[in-house]
């Protein structure tokens, strides 16, 4: 054996080293690719424009500032009626009993389970009732693509949607969120 092999001689030095290296450049290709998924999937989703005029307007749940993007579309007057997803302690708000909040004609619904899958289904089940064919969800940057493969699921008329502004703090466990939840969407949940 030649003191070049010996553990610790140079040839080895140069075997860890080019290791390294290929371990760092894949470790930056991946983290590459995962940052160019993130950016299309989460932070700007490619969304067609929004109709001038849809059935109605529906505000999902969750964080995020929704509810003044829903109103202020419904104000423009893309559509007669804004419909929201409410918890369970905003069902019986006076606003939701009164069907009015702001001067905007409002219809709560609260789903169970209280998930974007549950709503899809209630969104299509008030859709049937209603006879909505446009719909116009409001969400959040990152929702807004499993939000419309959720809905097409259960709803075959065509949805648009407008997103709201998530705040910064909110990014990072909102986007971990979407990963392990569009995940099941694709491979667990595959139906309305």
């Amino acid at each position: 054996m030649s003191k070049t092999d010996v553990a610790g001689g140079p040839s080895s030095v140069r075997r860890r080293r080019r290791r390294r290296r290929v371990v760092m450049a894949v470790l930056a290709v991946v983290l590459a690719g995962v940052s160019v998924l993130t950016a299309h999937l989460f932070i700007w989703p490619d969304l067609p424009p929004l109709p001038q005029r849809a059935d109605v307007i529906v505000q999902l749940g969750g964080p995020g500032n929704r509810r003044p993007v829903a109103l202020d579309l419904a104000r423009q007057g893309r559509a007669p009626l804004v419909a929201i997803s409410v918890s369970d302690a905003e069902i019986d708000t006076s606003w939701c009993h009164k069907g009015r909040l702001d001067n905007v004609p409002v219809l709560c619904f609260h789903s169970d389970p209280f998930t974007t899958r549950g709503e899809a289904r209630d969104i299509a089940r008030m859709a049937e009732q209603h006879g909505w064919r446009s719909v116009i969800l409001v969400t959040t940057p990152d929702q807004a693509s499993r939000a419309t493969l959720r809905l097409s699921r259960c709803f075959t008329g065509n949805i648009f949607v407008a997103t709201a502004r998530l705040p910064w703090y909110q990014w990072p466990t909102q986007i971990a969120y979407q990963y392990g939840a569009t995940v099941k969407a694709h491979t667990v949940e595959t139906t309305c």
